[in-house]
Formats: structure tokens, sequence, C-alpha cells
């Protein structure tokens, strides 16, 4: 079956390519062939032991990079579908878009930037890029995954301009150009941005009430979840009796909401700008949007997780073990290469420069799943840490 993609889409008959040539693949799109190489790359599988809130040893149910992936890639593929936009290169940038995520979400990421800052410093959408491009090692021509400009593009979401500047002088007119430029990317990298977005209110209002640090009462002051929680125990009354089917029941009525807006929202937006190809898209302002009522509350959302999830005691009380344990690995890597693994220690000690020393550290710090930074931690320290719990 041919898909009709809109005009505005991208097309994988008009992909920019690689950055080593390869012959197309017999049965399968350039962005089909991105998934497939991600999904199979070994930086993927380890999201499943990475942090998204709470720690893997806090609970079965908790997301995890993994799923939170898994889920973004659901939400875009269904909105990229109505839009006619590319579910395969929307998928794509879905699941690769925190392959650089370091251990322990967040506070890890803050942590490693700290100890990156006379180094150049740590984005994880870089780093995001970085692996894709440079440190899976899977094929025998060339580092990386060898991906599309367009599923590069998109997974690199956000970059500081001396970064953008230093990408720009590796690859002319490549990936870190439209930063330079103030450009946008394509439809399908803004879809999977705020795909990103709705995804993890969503699943952490899930997860922070079955850790047990949010409660239902809590949330009648989200007007977000509130109008949702009224409408599916007015129409269900027996869900009174059943908290955990009426936190589903609305979770799933507020995604359907913000998927629908979404929908709407980005229609108005593309006829009014009547963006002619991927190159008008561009230069045109953001079209992927939320309506404004819709984007208002969802940022008051993102305001009470922030207040009541994420900077909540027990929450901050494994952050504070997170980052001792990724400052403490730093130091230790860089005053013995050699208890790395041995690849790692090897171009440690061939670099040239601390840079270039301190940036090997950070690109195995990162590459870590949360279980296998706490052992180290307490192989090279002697530690053992109280990371307390937040139950589920």
């Amino acid at each position: 079956m041919t898909t009709i993609f809109a005009p505005y889409a991208c097309d994988p008959a008009r992909t920019r390519g690689r950055r080593h040539p390869e012959p197309a693949a017999p049965t399968r799109s350039d962005y089909q062939r991105d998934r497939d190489r991600i999904v199979h790359s070994t930086a993927f599988r380890r999201l499943v032991y990475k942090t998204q809130v709470f720690l893997n040893h806090e609970g079965d149910l908790f997301r995890t990079r993994l799923t939170h992936s898994l889920e973004v890639a659901q939400l875009a593929r269904s909105i990229a579908r109505t839009l006619q936009l590319n579910e395969d290169l929307v998928e794509a940038i879905s699941l690769a878009h925190d392959l650089g995520h370091t251990p322990f979400g967040h506070a890890g990421q803050d942590a490693l930037n700290a100890c990156m800052a006379d180094f150049g410093g740590f984005e994880h959408n870089l780093q995001s890029l970085r692996v894709v491009d440079v440190l899976e090692e899977r094929y025998p021509a060339f580092d990386g995954l060898n991906l599309t400009f367009e599923t590069r593009e998109g997974i690199l979401k956000h970059c500081a301009r001396a970064n953008a500047e230093r990408l720009q002088a590796r690859e002319p007119g490549g990936v870190g150009a439209r930063f330079l430029l103030g450009q946008r990317p394509s439809l399908e990298a803004q879809l999977c941005n705020l795909a990103d977005e709705i995804a993890y209110n969503a699943h952490d209002i899930d997860d922070g009430v079955r850790s047990g640090l949010l409660t239902l009462a809590q949330l009648q002051d989200v007007p977000l979840f509130a109008r949702y929680r009224a409408q599916a125990q007015a129409e269900h009354p027996a869900l009174a009796q059943a908290p955990r089917r009426l936190l589903y029941e609305a979770i799933r009525r507020m995604l359907s909401d913000q998927v629908y807006d979404v929908i709407a929202a980005t229609r108005a937006a593309l006829a009014a700008a009547r963006p002619a190809d991927v190159d008008a898209v561009r230069a045109a302002p953001a079209l992927v949007q939320f309506s404004p009522e819709m984007r208002a509350q969802s940022l008051a959302l993102k305001r009470f997780l922030f207040q009541n999830l994420y900077r909540h005691p027990q929450v901050m009380a494994t952050t504070a073990c997170a980052q001792q344990v990724v400052r403490e690995l730093f130091a230790a890597y860089q005053a013995d290469p050699a208890q790395m693994k041995p690849a790692y220690a090897a171009r440690a000690q061939a670099s040239r420069s601390a840079a270039g020393h301190a940036r090997v550290v950070a690109d195995f710090i990162a590459g870590m799943t949360d279980r296998y930074a706490a052992r180290e931690h307490a192989r090279l320290t002697g530690q053992t840490l109280d990371w307390g719990g937040s139950g589920g």
C-alpha cells in the first residue's frame, strides 16, 4: 500500500540522506531502517534500566526511559497519521530521543553537567546524537548507526549555541545549522517534542499516585486533571469506590483530549502558514502546538508536578544519592581510567587533551544503567548508600 504524505511531511524519497552513503534497502524506507537500527541498538536496550522519575529498584511498575519512549512513540504516531506526517520517522525520533540520558534521570544529568563544566558541559540531547553518530559500534565501515539527517535532526531537540557551532564546523549545513539560523526542525520532530511532554505529564501523575507521593485529593487542584476525573465519576459513579480505575480513566480522557487538541491546533496553524514543503516548515514558526487554553493548563500541570512530585522530600533524597554517585564515579575514572571498561580506558588513554579524556569518562557514565552505576560506585568507593525508596 502506498502511503500518502502531506506536502509538508518528510518523504523518505526526498531525504537529505546519511553521512555515509549506503545502498537503499529493498523492502524498507530509510526512516523504517532508522527505526529498526535504533531498536536493535545497545543504547536502546539500556533504557529499560534507566530512571524516569523513580529509581529502578523502587518498584517494578514505574516508568523507565524505555517505557516512556514507547509511550511517546504511540502518541506521536497517532497524531502523525491524522496529520499525514511520516509515522516511521516519528517513531524513530521518539524511540531515540532519550538514548543519551544518564542513569538516575535529570539528577544524573545535572551532576554530570557540573562535572564537565570545564570540558564543554553535558547535554543529554547532544549525547543522544553522539550515541547514534559515534558511540554505537555495530557496523564495519563507520561508527554509530548512520541515521538519516531527518532522524538526527529530530533527536537533537535542544543545543547550546557553542555546541551548535562545533557541530556546524564538523558538518557544515548539518543538524547544528538550525540553531544558528533560528529555524525549526521538521513537523515530525516538532510532534515528537510535544508528544514527549504529553506522555511524561500523564505517566508522572500515574507513577506519583502509585508511589503514594501524590494523592487524588491533591490532584483536585489541577484543572486539567480535575475536569476529566469529574467527567469519569459522573458517567461511572461506581468509580468512587475504585480509585485506581478512576485514575486510569481520568488520565485516558486527559490524553485523548490533548491529542485531539494538538491535531486541531496544528491543523489551524498549518492552514494559516500554508507551508509548501519541509523547507517552508523549517523557516516558519513552530506549527505543531496546543491551543492557548490547553497550553496554559499543561503548564499548570507541569508546575504542580514540579512542586509536589519532583521536589518531594523522598524524591530529593534519592536525587542527592544519585548526584553523589555520578560525581564520585567521574572523579574515580578521571584519576584512574583503567577502572573503566577496556574500550573506554583505551580511548581515554589515547586522548590528546584533558577535555577529550573527560568526554570519554562522560560517555562511559552516561551509558550506564542505574543499577550498574550503583554497583560501580560501591566497587570503587566501598560505600553503601541509603537510597531510601518510594514504595510501589
